[in-house]
């Protein structure tokens, strides 16, 4: 490589920035390892077994790929090969310099002189006594002819040549390998998706849609495959010919030496391999660790309001802090490695310079077989070999991450779908009259084989007709639709369409015939009339608008400000339950479907509006097949045939008359839905909340399950003080409007770590100043090849190989001191980070949560990133400025005490060489986010695709969001086009630039050795002086970005650290008191939720409970009935008014003791992923509870009897969000959590919506029981279940219209007696 520069920078480990674009040099310093790419391919998840060959990466490049790839691989060679080459240059030089000294030296006896260009002695006659010999000798050395400045102008040329050449072969080597990437993975990811969304529904029930989405979005695989197959590949080619060349000057101009220093190489090459595996192996547990600590928080988060109910605050923070101990301790024993491992490889180096220095210089001065030049030639050439060979193992790294990574998606790109909804195959019957039929069907679900769903089930639907499916939950009701739907085909039997078997049929074509209404209807983000446009291409405005008014959705859409230009949020979180499903009914009515699937499609509204529903959903059955499934038998009543289900077969079948009489399955869920009042028997059809009950996968709305009331708009108006352009970027904006955080508040936080970072420092300065301590070492021994006596030279250089080992030896502690000094520290404040913004978060109150800004996933990332990025400022990285300002400081005060005109010479060139590592590492961040945003776009269409992917496929819309899919890959694909150039460019640059400034320097070099009698080895030892400290400022400098970035982060954590909640649930002050009644009222209570100011929810709520008495609520949705139970959990206080507890103003009582004194059971319990024993527990995080505890409230939740039945009982677990239970187990293991805790207060969230009748009529048992000697509130939309309570309050935007008891309201012939009777709206 270059002269000086090259040993040095072979040495120098950091010289080589050359030849390692990303410094990985494995000696390098220990910074180095801490940001090379290596960390990147550590991220290893759970490595998936490596099932695809290197070249199989490549399958889908195309020719003129392949052309790209061969020619960026053609120059990579030659690239590789200039180090080599200026070796050389490199050796002939320094003989140059020897020569010229040594004949400096004999002129300088004053009995010589120089006679026909050799050197003759004055007076001949002195010499006869000598030997002839001597003689001899001395007439060998040649004077006169050498001129030194001439030859280094010759030298200085080549250096120029070969760094001109270094870079255009750098820069196309990059572009052309980045280029070709780019396209690849460009066709990869639309392979991926267009292949995951043909899957069949099946697949995706044993593939988590999270860890698709990964792959999607691809933020992981995908890159990691692109890592294997763009710049890594040319820098591998570059890095391995430098090793095949430099071993082969090696051998060719010296073997001896090659032998022995190669002898010691492979101790450097275990060091670095053992390293790689163990920081690997540690990498990979301590993400495992994060990520099982990321899962707590982000379970925890999205179940705030189930977590500040239950005071479980400080049981998540222990929680969570215990995944974050595991993190901890792999780090810090990473950092020790990493130090033992880099300290070790320091030692092995010097320990080879002193023997290769020695045993050379002996070949050199007592064998004469070598000059000094060639022993640099060798010592260099294998050196280099030896360090690009360890570099080239890193991108070894890459290449197996991406062939693992390539395993999983191209096998899903091959795999073939059982059920393929894009293709063009199976008929498409002429005329389709709707007969639909199941012959013997028996099905089980894929991801559950061992449960038998559906059994021998054979049912006819008659075209034209009504069918109503009922039964208990889980009787296979819904999975039978599906089953028409062909998300599945049947284990054995067949679905028949017209007397076809459907799965001969076209599917698209199929799912075209079929509208569906969902209990859980999925919208998209988009507008409403684009929502409804998915139910069918080329709709017109007037269509969507008929559509509307038939789903008695059109009178809301209008009174929105955008009408239908209103963005519904994302899974339509801006949308109340009731409006959703009738913006879903009208997405279904637009497809003018032949077989209309209602599965409980008015379970989600209030009577009003299910009244309206109900009458449109029967204007369009007319003359359509329908197949209803209920649980309010009274939407089915007048269904022309009612099946029966129970075990996944149809029992009985009939009119509602003719199956009352047989007393089956249906009169007994009559009977128990009957048994209510008269006046309430009459309007039978208000409705039911009932939900889906087989377990599947569910979208929850966005804004808490608590709030049903909260959908609607998050306002315009952002009462933030964030400028507005930040809200419109969202979070990547909020970091610009944040001023960094001051260092030494970062450094606060680190305090109690003092002794580690100052002993860390210790060793990263002594670490610093021993690089420039090798360029005085090594010019020294240049120097001694021109000491004409052997005896002092042989002397000299003994003393200097003595002086390496323990230079050696001091690295090596130094090292590891530094390793673990500064990784106990940074990680130690990364925990202590992690856990106080983690116990921040779930301090503050609900209504903080409310703002978009402070999601479930926002907040996990925020607590994983930002606590890994403040260690930037800290702990390393430190170690890291004082190592690179140690290493400055030392070689400018070496080389500016030797030759102060040479230093400032070559100082012109530093700023280029700290700019072209500087410059790498700020491309490549730049890039690196305009690639995540670009990749953003396309990431969100691929998360809604896949969470909604039933809708999707009952839609028949897989083909549009693959398209839409497509056109977002557009943007990062330029980008990445870019990107090559750039990359290239800089890459050129940064490596040629060291070749340019050595031609420099030995030019100027060559002037001062003859015009100023400068000694030539002070030009090495500076130019090695100053070389080593020019990558040193270039190493850190890469380090600004961090430091920047952790200033940001510090700053965004230390917002949440220092945000005082409104309503705080660690504070100790407040009232509590003993004899705690539940004697509630409220007091003109006003209250708009904070994230939309504009709509007024409760409006002058007067009502009031005594001790022991039922509180009903009723009204329909949006009037304000859940809202009024958030402010008693004290999620939020009221605006205006008050509202008083046992004669003390609810803002005046200590939170955790009011929320310790409630018990609440909303419609859509909140399950944690554990047991079914410790849901129950989190009911009462204030002691231990027992297991007898557990089964009594379990036997009082009637729920006992079904745990005893599962395999596990209580240990049994319930899956992420209870998923593997149905709606009523979810629901009574829900009340068996409030009942453990013994409130005063029992909270009931329309607790019995979701239940089937057998499970209602057990749980209102259960229910009944729990309120007695309670103060109980109720709130439901069927008056069955209320009208035995004390006080029943029917309100109407915001306050109570009447309240009174069941018969004084319907004596009062009121709103009440209306709603009772008829069902109407309460205007």
């Amino acid at each position: 490589m270059p002269t000086g520069s090259v040993k040095l920078h072979s040495i120098k480990k950091l010289g080589e920035e050359n030849s390692s674009f990303a410094n990985e040099e494995p000696n390098g310093a220990y910074m180095t390892m801490v940001d090379t790419k290596k960390d990147k391919s550590y991220s290893k998840k759970k490595e998936p077994a490596i099932r695809i060959g290197f070249f199989q990466l490549f399958r889908f490049a195309s020719c003129q790929e392949t052309l790209m790839m061969i020619l960026g691989s053609l120059c990579a060679v030659l690239h590789g090969s200039a180090q080599p080459l200026m070796l050389l240059v490199f050796g002939m030089l320094t003989d140059t310099f020897i020569e010229y000294d040594i004949e400096l030296q004999e002129l300088l006896d004053p009995r010589k002189e120089c006679v026909n260009n050799t050197i003759q002695w004055k007076n001949r006659s002195e010499a006869d006594w000598l030997d002839s010999n001597k003689t001899d000798e001395m007439r060998n050395v040649t004077c006169g002819l050498l001129d030194i400045e001439y030859e280094m102008t010759n030298f200085a040329y080549y250096y120029v040549a070969i760094g001109l050449a270094v870079f255009l072969l750098g820069y196309f080597q990059i572009s052309l390998w980045v280029k070709s990437a780019a396209r690849q993975v460009k066709i990869i990811r639309k392979m991926y998706f267009r292949k995951v969304m043909r899957m069949e529904i099946g697949w995706f029930d044993c593939n988590s849609t999270g860890e698709l989405n990964t792959h999607c979005e691809m933020k992981f695989d995908i890159n990691k495959i692109n890592d294997a197959i763009a710049d890594q590949v040319g820098i591998f080619i570059q890095r391995f010919t430098t090793f095949v060349c430099g071993f082969a000057i090696g051998f060719v101009k010296g073997w001896k030496l090659t032998l022995v220093i190669t002898a010691a190489s492979p101790l450097i090459g275990i060091g670095a391999a053992l390293m790689a595996l163990f920081v690997a192996k540690l990498t990979g547990r301590e993400l495992l660790a994060y990520a099982e600590a990321g899962g707590v928080a982000d379970e925890v988060l999205t179940s705030i309001r189930t977590v500040a109910a239950f005071g479980g605050q400080q049981k998540e923070v222990e929680r969570y802090d215990r995944n974050l101990i595991w993190a901890q301790r792999w780090g810090i024993r990473k950092g020790l490695i990493m130090g033992f491992f880099t300290g070790f490889m320091w030692l092995v180096i010097f320990l080879c310079y002193s023997l290769a220095f020695w045993y050379g210089s002996s070949l050199v001065v007592d064998a004469h077989e070598y000059t000094p030049g060639t022993l640099l030639q060798v010592f260099f050439g294998v050196l280099i070999a030896a360090m690009n060979l360890g570099q080239a193992s890193s991108c070894l790294e890459a290449f197996a991450a991406g062939r693992g990574a390539a395993t999983i998606i191209f096998e899903t790109i091959d795999r073939e779908p059982e059920i393929d909804c894009l293709s063009e195959a199976g008929y498409r019957l002429d005329k389709v009259k709707g007969d639909i039929e199941f012959h013997n069907i028996t099905f089980r679900y894929p991801s559950r084989p061992d449960v038998v769903i559906l059994d021998q089930l054979s049912v006819a639907v008659k075209s034209g007709e009504t069918t109503a499916f009922v039964g208990p939950s889980g009787a296979g009701k819904s999975t039978a639709v599906q089953l028409i739907q062909r998300f599945y085909d049947p284990n054995e039997g067949m679905v028949t369409l017209d007397g076809h078997d459907i799965r001969g049929l076209n599917i698209q074509w199929l799912r075209s015939l079929i509208g569906i209404v969902e209990q859980e209807p999925v919208l998209f983000a988009t507008t409403i009339a684009e929502n409804i446009r998915y139910g069918r291409p080329g709709v017109t405005m007037d269509d969507i608008i008929d559509a509307t008014k038939e789903a008695n959705a059109y009178n809301f859409i209008m009174d929105l400000p955008q009408k239908f230009d209103t963005l519904v949020g994302e899974g339509g979180g801006q949308m109340s339950g009731g409006q959703k499903q009738r913006i879903a009914i009208s997405r279904a009515l637009v497809r003018n479907p032949r077989i209309l699937l209602l599965d409980m499609a008015t379970s989600a509204l209030d009577n009003e509006s299910e009244a309206v529903v109900q009458d449109a959903l029967d204007k369009v059955r007319m003359g359509r097949t329908t197949i209803s499934i209920a649980h309010r038998l009274s939407t089915i009543k007048n269904a022309d045939v009612i099946v029966g289900f129970e075990h996944g077969r149809a029992v009985e079948r009939g009119r509602h008359d003719e199956l009352l009489e047989r007393q089956g399955v249906y009169f007994t869920l009559v009977t128990l839905q009957s048994q209510g009042d008269k006046a309430l028997n009459q309007s039978r059809f208000l409705r039911g909340h009932c939900r889906k009950a087989s377990i599947r996968r569910r979208t929850r709305s966005q804004l808490s399950n608590l709030i049903p009331d909260a959908k609607s708009f998050i306002s315009q108006a952002n009462t933030e003080k964030v400028s507005v352009s930040c809200v419109q970027n969202g979070l990547e904006q909020v970091e610009e409007c944040i001023e960094p955080a001051p260092v030494t508040r970062i450094l606060k936080f680190n305090a109690p770590e003092w002794p580690y970072m100052l002993f860390g420092t210790v060793g990263a300065a002594i670490n610093g100043g021993v690089n420039p301590m090798y360029s005085l070492l090594f010019s020294q021994i240049l120097a001694t090849f021109s000491i004409p006596d052997p005896e002092v030279q042989r002397k000299e250089i003994d003393g200097i190989c003595v002086f390496f080992v323990l230079v050696g030896v001091i690295s090596f502690m130094t090292q590891m001191l530094q390793g673990y000094a500064f990784s106990k520290s940074g990680e130690l404040l990364t925990r202590r980070l992690r856990r106080m913004g983690f116990q921040a978060m779930l301090g503050q109150e609900v209504g903080w949560f409310d703002d978009h800004r402070n999601s479930p996933g926002a907040l996990t990332t925020r607590l994983a990133t930002d606590a890994s990025q403040v260690q930037g400022a800290t702990g390393s990285q430190i170690g890291m400025i004082v190592n690179s300002i140690t290493n400055i400081g030392v070689a400018i005060i070496i080389s500016f005490y030797f030759s102060w005109k040479l230093s400032l010479v070559i100082m012109c060139f530093l700023p280029f060489l700290a700019l072209s590592g500087g410059f790498q590492a700020k491309m490549l961040t730049g890039f690196a986010k305009q690639d995540k945003e670009a990749m953003e776009a396309a990431g969100q269409i691929s998360s809604e695709a896949l969470n909604n992917i039933r809708t999707i496929a009952g839609l028949g819309k897989e083909q549009s969001f693959v398209e839409m899919f497509e056109t977002h890959l557009e943007a990062p694909y330029r980008a990445a086009k870019k990107k090559a150039n750039v990359y290239g460019a800089c890459y050129g640059f940064s490596q040629c630039i060291v070749f340019l400034a050595n031609s420099a320097s030995y030019r100027f070099g060559g002037y001062l050795v003859s015009q100023e009698g400068l000694h030539f080895s002070l030009v090495f030892r500076v130019i090695s002086a100053i070389v080593t400290s020019g990558t040193a400022l270039g190493r850190a400098s890469s380090y600004t970005p961090d430091y920047a970035k952790a200033k940001i982060s510090a700053a965004r954590f230390f917002q949440l650290l220092d945000r005082v909640p409104k309503i705080s649930v660690y504070s100790n002050k407040g009232d509590t008191w003993s004899d705690f009644r539940g004697n509630l009222q409220f007091v003109d209570c006003k209250f708009t939720y904070p994230t939309r100011p504009d709509i007024q929810v409760l409006n002058g709520l007067n009502v009031s409970v005594k001790p022991g008495q039922t509180l009903a609520f009723v009204g329909s949705s949006g009037c304000g009935k859940s809202t009024s139970i958030q402010l008693l959990e004290r999620f939020y206080d009221p605006d205006q008014g008050s509202l008083v507890i046992d004669g003390h103003e609810s803002t005046q009582v200590n939170v955790a003791f009011l929320r310790s004194k409630i018990g609440i059971v909303s419609q859509e319990p909140v399950l944690f992923d554990c047991s079914i024993g410790d849901n129950i527990k989190y009911g009462d995080n204030q002691r231990d509870v027992s297991m007898s505890d557990v089964v009594s409230a379990s036997k009082k939740a009637q729920l006992h009897d079904f745990v005893m039945t599962l395999p596990e009982k209580y240990d049994t677990n319930v899956g992420s969000q209870g998923s593997q239970l149905s709606r009523g187990q979810k629901q009574r293991i829900a009340i068996a959590r409030a009942i453990i805790r013994d409130p005063k207060i029992l909270l009931l969230d329309e607790a019995t919506s979701a239940l089937d009748t057998e499970s209602e009529k057990t749980v209102q048992e259960a229910l009944d029981k729990a309120r007695e000697g309670r103060t109980c509130i109720v709130i439901a939309h069927r008056l069955s279940t209320i009208q035995n309570a004390d006080i029943i309050a029917v309100m109407s935007r915001g306050f109570v219209i009447e309240q009174g008891r069941h018969d004084q309201l319907m004596a009062l012939k009121g709103a009440y007696y209306k709603l009772v009777t008829t069902g109407a709206p309460i205007s």
